[in-house]
């Protein structure tokens, strides 16, 4: 047995959405929505073709050139991106004040 040093194990029932569109860039994006209670409200957004993952706020969104490191984006596409997710990110929820 190995001498693991936990900073936390927990589960918890999530939800995820599953979404498929394309822009005007003709890109397909391929996400999977997950909401949870940790990360203070903020969604892990996973694209799927890529297997990139990050967590998401609406801060996240403004940051410039964000999406397009994360996901390996060019600038079109993560105006699309930024769009689409504008509408699915809601407000960060401080719940452990």
């Amino acid at each position: 047995m190995s001498d693991l040093d936990y900073l936390y194990d927990s589960s918890e029932d999530t939800t995820t959405r599953f979404v498929c569109f394309v822009g005007e860039s003709m890109r397909r994006f391929d996400l999977a929505i997950t909401n949870t209670n940790r990360f203070y409200g903020k969604k892990l957004i996973t694209d799927l073709q890529s297997g990139r993952t990050a967590v998401i706020g609406p801060d996240d969104l403004e940051e410039e050139g964000y999406l397009e490191h994360v996901y390996k984006l060019t600038e079109e596409e993560a105006t699309e991106l930024t769009h689409f997710l504008s509408q699915v990110v809601g407000a960060i929820n401080f719940t452990d004040i």
